[in-house]
């Protein structure tokens, strides 16, 4: 370790518990439908459904949590959220055990696991600002999301590996396990948040209708949070209509066993740590703007040699394409979260994390969705083929939008100085220049 990970032990721990929370995510992702295609013999349309319950929160609770997190401390909802999450997924082995598990028990844990992502997510990404210093955030940034995409890397072979060992079901209980560690990891925390009212200038909270429009309203005008809100629930929609058909296409069309689809998704997703440890030098060398381009358009149009894959050395096509889809992402996803936290007022980001993923995520159960009646109705592999063309189609909007006229993302809004109860912020749509 080097670094801030050397020097600074609250967001040490705070690495430490994301790290094991995406360990157990990634075991999560390869399980569930898993669980649903080889132990509940699921259609193509029901394992679509099963991943739009775990994003379906979004939609259904994203705007009302964004307002909560910027009125409460962000730590303890942090921790109730990591502790409902430890319950539900070790439900999963038991309900099993004891004849209980059907497609139906299996929709609600992922609804009830997508809730609490909800909060855990919003709550985190505001919190990350309050715990590293400004010239901080750029490192931990990369740090954070290159450890997530090594413990993606180690999630889903270690799913594999779990199938085989000990069966599909009981692998869920290591996600329960890496929750509890990030309960404790949380736990050791020292540093102590600002009371809400300190971090909000003093000023008594609005309504809950008035903090969903005044994070609205930063969302839709200003034109940065707007194009990149806009791409995102586009690409979402198209990756999640993709995703949600890997294991069928894998299992089904390809003919791999389960344990052999999870150790190739880690493979593949190696893409996701050599994006986060280049992600700062072609920012510092193409400026931030080119690079989000680079990371957004260039690399995940990869995503077309998916449909190509078949059996032996074909299973190579799989892991080119997902390989430039997550270096894409990840590097994607580093280079909006440094600009977030730089751009937005502090004590506006909860608002601004929860209206842009209302849509970003919002997209995703309908990405979901539309995979699965794709699946069912055209074949796998031809939905594959329409999905998979929709992720360099989404990054259209950024082409067409001021990141193509500009070098580097802003560091500052012109109205910084207003307060997150003043004024609706946003009146910037001249501002001539980025994502």
């Amino acid at each position: 370790m080097s670094g801030l990970l050397r020097r600074h032990r609250d967001f040490r721990l705070l690495w430490c518990g994301e790290t094991a929370g995406k360990f157990g995510a990634a075991v999560t992702n390869v399980a569930m439908p898993l669980v649903a295609v080889s132990t509940l013999h699921a259609s193509t349309f029901a394992v679509g459904l099963l991943a739009a319950a775990g994003w379906l929160p979004w939609l259904l609770i994203g705007l009302p949590v964004g307002v909560w997190v910027d009125r409460v401390r962000r730590r303890p909802l942090m921790l109730a959220a990591a502790a409902l999450s430890l319950a539900l997924f070790a439900a999963v082995p038991v309900l099993a055990r004891y004849g209980g598990l059907g497609l139906g028990a299996l929709l609600a844990v992922a609804l009830l696991t997508g809730g609490a992502a909800v909060v855990f997510q919003t709550a985190y990404s505001a919190y990350l600002p309050t715990l590293l210093d400004p010239a901080d955030q750029a490192e931990g940034n990369a740090k954070l999301h290159g450890s997530a995409s090594a413990a993606q890397i180690a999630g889903q072979g270690t799913a594999g590996l779990l199938a085989q060992l000990i069966g599909v079901v009981n692998g869920l209980l290591a996600n329960a396990a890496t929750f509890l560690v990030a309960l404790l990891c949380l736990l050791g925390i020292r540093h102590r948040e600002p009371r809400p009212a300190e971090r909000n200038g003093g000023h008594a909270p609005r309504s809950l209708s008035a903090g969903i429009a005044e994070g609205v309203r930063l969302v839709a005008g200003d034109v940065w949070f707007r194009t990149l809100t806009l791409f995102g629930a586009l690409s979402n929609l198209a990756l999640m209509g993709y995703q949600s058909l890997v294991a069928v296409f894998l299992v089904r069309e390809v003919g791999l066993p389960s344990g052999a689809v999870g150790g190739l998704l880690a493979l593949a997703s190696t893409g996701g740590i050599a994006g986060a440890f280049l992600v700062r030098r072609a920012a510092a060398r193409l400026g931030t703007a080119r690079a989000m381009l680079l990371y957004e358009l260039g690399l995940p149009s990869a995503a077309l040699l998916i449909p190509l894959t078949t059996q032996g050395a074909g299973t190579l096509l799989y892991v080119a394409g997902s390989f430039g889809v997550s270096a894409g992402v990840v590097g994607g996803n580093i280079l909006k979260a440094g600009f977030q936290q730089r751009y937005c007022p502090p004590s506006l980001l909860g608002r601004l994390v929860a209206s842009s993923a209302f849509l970003n995520y919002g997209t995703l159960p309908l990405g979901a969705l539309l995979g699965g009646a794709l699946g069912s109705a055209l074949g796998v592999r031809t939905a594959l083929w329409i999905t998979t063309a929709g992720v360099p189609l989404a990054a259209l909007t950024l082409v067409l939008s001021p990141v193509r006229t500009v070098r580097d993302l802003p560091e500052h809004r012109a109205d910084d100085a207003h307060h997150a109860d003043g004024p609706a912020p946003g009146e910037r749509d001249g501002a001539a220049a980025r994502s």
